[in-house]
C-alpha cells in the first residue's frame, strides 16, 4: 500500500505518457549511428592506444572511413574486410591504418556473408570477456558481500589516478561502498577518450581505460583486505559516452553515470548526438551489470527546486523508458534526484520527504541515486554538515538506493580525506540508528507530505502528456527542463551523427540487443 496514497491510475497514466515519448524516439534513434557509436564497436574488439600525434587509434580509423563517406555502413564491415584480406588483428589494421600504410576503402569487399560471420565471431570473444567480468563481480558478492543499502557513495577527485587511489583505499576503510572517480573539468565535451594512465586531471581525474584498470585493481585488493566488495563509479555521459561504457565493462566498473538528457542540457550537447549514444552505452551497461546514474538531480542547481519538482519526476519516467528500449532491467537504474531545497524554507524536510518518498514508491525496483545539498551550500561547515545530516535521515527513511555524500567544506576545495572521513561516520550513525524507521512510520492522509506528493505527481503526469503531444525535441527546445533551451541542430558533435544506410552493420548492437532481451520483448 502507498504511505503517500497515490492514485495508482494516474501513476500508470504518467508511465504510459513517457512510453509514448520513449516510443517516438525510438526510430528516430534507430535510424541513426555516430562516430562515438563507431569508435566503441572498435574498442569492443579490442583497437587501443594512441599515433604518433597522440590521436586516438579508434579515432583515427573511423574518421578515416567517415572521410571516405563510407562510416554510415557501419565501421565494421571495413576493418573486419582487412582483417580477412590482411590476416591482421583488429590492432593491427588500426596501427597500420595510423601509419599511411593501408587503405581500408582502397581494398576491394569480400562478400557480406563472409565480412559478418568473422565480424560476429570477434564480436563474440569480446562479449565473453564482459561476462565473464560480471561473472567475477558476482562471485566477489557471493564470498565477500557489500554494505547495506543505501551504499555510502564518495568521491575522489584529485587529478593525479596514483593519488585517487590512495584516497580511495582510505574511504573504503571508512565505511564507503562506492567510489566515485570524478572526472576532469570538460572531459565530456572532447570527441576523444584520452590514452594512459593520467596525473594532471583539473577537478578530477582523466576517464581512461588504464584509469579504470588502476582503480578496479586497487578497490580488489582493499576489498579483500577488509572483507566487503567495493563498486567503482565513472562517468560515461558526454561526447565518448558508448565509448566510455565500453572502457567500463572491459575493466568492472559497477556504476556509471548515464542519462538520456544531462549532455544536452548542460554541456549543450547536440540532442541527436546525445540521444543515439545513450541507446547503445545503455545496450553495454546492461549487459555489463552496470548501474546507471541519472542526472535529474542537475536540474535543481540551474531551477528552483520547489517549483521543479514534477520536472524531476517526470524525467525519471522518461530515463526509466529510454532505458528499457535499451535493455537495462529496472533493478539497474539508479534514477537522480536530490535534497536541494533551501534551508530557510519552512517545513522544507517535510518537502524534501515527500519528493524522496514519492520516488521510492513509483520506481520500486530502482536503485535510486540521492544527491546531497551544494545550491545552497554557503561556507558555513557547521550548517552544512547538519543540512548533509538532515539529507541523510531522509535517504535513510525512504530507503534509497545510492546515498552520494555531502562533505562540509564542499563549497570550499574538493574535500580532503579527513573530511571524507566525517562524512562516512556521520552516514554510518545515521543509518544505523534509523535503519527501520521508514517501516514503523505512517503519514497522515491529509497531511502536507501526502498532499505535496501528489500535487508533484499530477503536476508530472500532465507535463508528460503535453510531451507526447509536442515530442521530448520540442519540449527541450522550449525549455520545459531545468529551465533551459536546445535546438536539433544546435550544440557540440552534430557532425558526428549519420543516417544508417540500408546494409549498416553492428554486430556488437545485434548481439547485445539478444543478450539483454530486447529481441523478446519486440524493441
Amino acid at each position: 500500500m502507498s504511505k503517500l496514497y497515490l492514485d495508482q491510475q494516474k501513476v500508470a497514466r504518467a508511465r504510459q505518457a513517457a512510453s509514448d515519448v520513449a516510443d517516438s524516439l525510438q526510430e528516430f534513434i534507430l535510424e541513426r549511428t555516430t562516430v562515438a557509436v563507431e569508435r566503441t564497436v572498435l574498442r569492443l574488439y579490442g583497437l587501443d592506444g594512441i599515433d604518433a600525434d597522440y590521436v586516438p587509434l579508434p579515432n583515427v580509423v573511423v574518421d578515416h572511413i567517415k572521410e571516405g563517406g563510407q562510416l554510415e555502413r557501419g565501421a565494421a564491415r571495413f576493418v573486419i574486410n582487412a582483417v580477412l584480406q590482411k590476416g591482421l588483428t583488429v590492432q593491427e589494421v588500426g596501427e597500420e591504418v595510423a601509419a599511411g600504410s593501408l587503405d581500408l576503402l582502397e581494398l576491394p569487399l569480400l562478400g557480406e556473408e563472409q565480412i559478418r560471420e568473422k565480424a560476429n565471431e570477434l564480436a563474440k570473444l569480446s562479449i565473453e570477456k564482459i561476462r565473464a567480468n560480471r561473472a567475477k563481480r558476482d562471485q566477489y558478492l557471493a564470498t565477500l558481500g557489500e554494505g547495506p543499502r543505501p551504499y555510502i557513495y564518495v568521491i575522489v577527485a584529485t587529478g593525479n589516478i596514483y593519488e585517487d587511489v590512495v584516497q580511495a583505499k582510505a574511504a573504503a576503510r571508512q565505511g564507503a561502498d562506492i567510489i566515485a572517480v570524478i572526472r576532469s573539468t570538460g572531459q565530456s565535451l572532447i570527441d576523444y577518450v584520452p590514452y594512459g594512465a593520467t596525473t594532471e586531471g583539473f577537478g578530477g581525474t582523466y576517464a581512461t581505460q588504464e584509469n579504470f584498470r588502476v582503480m578496479r585493481e586497487a578497490l580488489d585488493e582493499v576489498g579483500e583486505e577488509i572483507g566487503r566488495y567495493i563498486r567503482l563509479c565513472n562517468y560515461c555521459s558526454g561526447l565518448c559516452m558508448p565509448e566510455i561504457a565500453a572502457m567500463g565493462a572491459l575493466e568492472r566498473l559497477d556504476v556509471m553515470l548515464n542519462d538520456a538528457l544531462y549532455g544536452i542540457l548542460f554541456r549543450d550537447i547536440n540532442m541527436q548526438r546525445t540521444l543515439v549514444d545513450q541507446n547503445f552505452s545503455r545496450m553495454i551497461n546492461s549487459f555489463a551489470g552496470v548501474i546507471i546514474n541519472t542526472g535529474e538531480d542537475n536540474y535543481l542547481t540551474t531551477a528552483d527546486a520547489v517549483e521543479a519538482a514534477p520536472s524531476v519526476l517526470a524525467s525519471q519516467f522518461i530515463n526509466e523508458q529510454l532505458a528499457l528500449r535499451s535493455g537495462l532491467p529496472e533493478e539497474q537504474m539508479g534514477l537522480g534526484h536530490a535534497f536541494e531545497m533551501s534551508p530557510d524554507l519552512e517545513d522544507g524536510f517535510l518537502l524534501e520527504l515527500a519528493q524522496a518518498q514519492l520516488a521510492r514508491e513509483i520506481f520500486p525496483k530502482a536503485p535510486l541515486k540521492y544527491m546531497p545539498p551544494t545550491k545552497h551550500m554557503t561556507g558555513n561547515i557547521f550548517k552544512g554538515h547538519v543540512q548533509d545530516t538532515l539529507f541523510n535521515v531522509v535517504g535513510a527513511m525512504t530507503n534509497q538506493g545510492i546515498q552520494l555524500l555531502g562533505m562540509m567544506t564542499e563549497a570550499i576545495h574538493t574535500p580532503l580525506i579527513h573530511d571524507r572521513h566525517i562524512a562516512i561516520e556521520g552516514a554510518r550513525y545515521v543509518f544505523s540508528n534509523l535503519r527501520t524507521l521508514g517501516d514503523e512510520i505512517e503519514f497522515k492522509q491529509d497531511g502536507k507530505i501526502v498532499k505535496r506528493a501528489q500535487d508533484v505527481l499530477q503536476d508530472a503526469t500532465v507535463m508528460l502528456e503535453e510531451l507526447r503531444e509536442i515530442g521530448l525535441l520540442e519540449a527541450i527546445s522550449r525549455g520545459l527542463f531545468a529551465d533551459v533551451k536546445r535546438t536539433m541542430t544546435g550544440g557540440k558533435g552534430l557532425h558526428g551523427v549519420m543516417m544508417r544506410a540500408d546494409d549498416y552493420f553492428n554486430p556488437f548492437e545485434t548481439l547485445l540487443r539478444e543478450e539483454v532481451g530486447l529481441e523478446a520483448i519486440g524493441r
